[in-house]
C-alpha cells in the first residue's frame, strides 16, 4: 500500500499517520518530493482500511500495490533515484559512462587503459578481478591482486572503480576498496550475497541474469533495498535467446519498461549484449534513445591480446571516437555526458 500526501502536509499530520501505521507492525518507507510525500508500507496491509486515510484532507490518494517488489517500485518512490558516488551522480540528467577492460591483467595494462578512457570522458573505471567463466580452464582473473591493481589505477587517474563480486566472503574487502560493487548476471539470484550487500551502503550495480525476467531483476534489487541499502543501479546486459548471431540479445524494450516500473537508474552493457565490438556503437545509441542512464563499455589497450572478451572490447581510439558520437546523442535526449 502507498499513501500519497500533499506536499504542504504539516509534520504533525505526517506523524499522526505514521503513528497509526506503526500499530500494524509495518515497515515504512517515506519519500519526500516537492509536490507530494509518499509513504510506502511493506508488510501485511490487509487489515488496513483505505477509507480511514482518504478522509484526511492532506491525503491525495491511497493505492493498493499487488506487485511483489515494493521498495524498487516507482509507486513507492515517484522521483527518480540518483546515486551519488563520491560526488559523481548516476541517474537524473546525468548520463554516465563506465569503461575499462573485462579483466585486470597487468599493472601496465590497467593503468594505460584507465588513462585512455578518462581522457575520452569516462567517469568510472571498470575491470574484473574475479572472473566467473563458463570453463574452469579459462582465465579466472588475478583475484585480490587484480583488485589491488585496479584500485591503484583508479587512484592514479582519479576514477572511481567498478568490479564484480562473486562471494559474500569478500564483502568487507570490497566495501573498503571498491566504489561500485557489481553483481554479475550469474549471481543475480545469489540471495545470500544480495542480503549481505543490503547491509552495506556501497552502490551496487546489479546485472540482469541471462534468462531472467524484468520482475525477477526487480525482486533481486528488492533483497538489497530491503536490507537497508538504497544505492542500487540496475543493468541490462542482454539475455539468452535462440539467436546465435550475437553473444546475447539486448532487450532494448526492458529499459523503458524498467524506468516505468522502478525509480532505480538503469545502465546498459552493449559489450556483453553483443559480444562484438563493431556492434557496441549502434547498441549504445539505441540505449540512449530508450532512456538508459548510462553505459558500461569494455575497453582494452590491446584487444587482440586480451585474456578475456577481446572480441567485444573497443580499443582506446575506437572508444574516443564513440564518445564524440555519444555526446551528440545524449544532447538530443536532454542528458549531460
Amino acid at each position: 500500500m502507498v499513501i500519497v500526501m500533499k506536499g504542504n502536509a504539516p509534520e504533525a499530520e505526517i506523524s499522526k499517520i505514521e503513528g497509526i501505521l506503526k500499530q500494524y507492525d509495518l515497515k515504512l518507507d517515506i519519500s519526500r518530493g516537492t509536490e507530494c510525500i509518499v509513504i510506502g508500507l511493506v508488510g501485511d496491509t490487509s487489515q488496513i482500511s483505505k477509507n480511514h486515510f482518504e478522509a484526511n484532507p492532506y491525503v491525495e490518494n491511497v493505492i493498493k500495490i499487488a506487485d511483489p517488489y515494493k521498495k524498487s517500485n516507482r509507486k513507492f518512490h515517484p522521483q527518480d533515484t540518483i546515486i551519488d558516488v563520491g560526488g559523481r551522480e548516476i541517474g537524473g540528467k546525468k548520463f554516465t559512462i563506465i569503461a575499462g577492460p573485462c579483466s585486470v591483467e597487468t599493472s601496465e595494462q590497467i593503468l594505460e587503459t584507465a588513462n585512455a578512457v578518462k581522457s575520452s570522458g569516462a567517469l568510472f573505471l571498470r575491470g574484473g578481478a574475479f572472473k566467473p567463466r563458463t570453463s574452469p580452464y579459462a582465465f579466472q582473473g588475478l583475484e585480490l591482486h587484480g583488485l589491488e591493481l585496479l584500485r591503484e589505477a583508479g587512484t592514479a587517474t582519479d576514477l572511481p572503480i567498478v568490479t564484480e563480486i562473486m562471494s559474500s566472503d569478500f564483502v568487507g574487502e570490497y566495501e573498503e576498496k571498491v566504489d561500485i560493487i557489481q553483481v554479475g548476471a550469474r549471481n543475480m539470484q545469489n540471495f545470500s550475497l544480495l542480503k549481505e550487500l543490503g547491509k552495506t551502503q556501497k552502490p551496487i550495480l546489479l546485472k540482469r541474469g541471462l534468462a531472467n525476467t524484468v520482475e525477477e531483476l526487480l525482486m533481486s534489487a528488492e533483497y538489497i533495498l530491503a536490507g537497508g541499502n538504497p544505492n542500487v543501479i540496475l543493468c541490462e546486459r542482454g539475455i539468452r535467446t535462440f539467436e546465435t548471431s550475437t553473444r546475447n540479445t539486448l532487450d532494448i524494450s526492458a529499459i523503458p519498461i524498467i524506468k516505468r516500473l522502478s525509480h532505480l537508474p538503469v545502465i546498459v552493457d552493449p559489450s556483453h549484449a553483443s559480444g562484438q565490438a563493431w556492434l557496441v556503437p549502434s547498441l549504445s545509441k539505441a540505449a540512449i534513445s530508450a532512456g538508459a542512464d548510462g553505459l558500461i563499455i569494455e575497453v582494452h589497450n590491446n584487444p587482440p591480446e586480451a585474456k578475456c572478451d577481446g572480441a567485444q572490447s573497443l580499443n582506446p581510439e575506437q572508444f574516443a571516437e564513440l564518445m564524440v558520437t555519444l555526446k551528440k546523442y545524449t544532447a538530443l535526449e536532454g542528458r549531460e555526458l
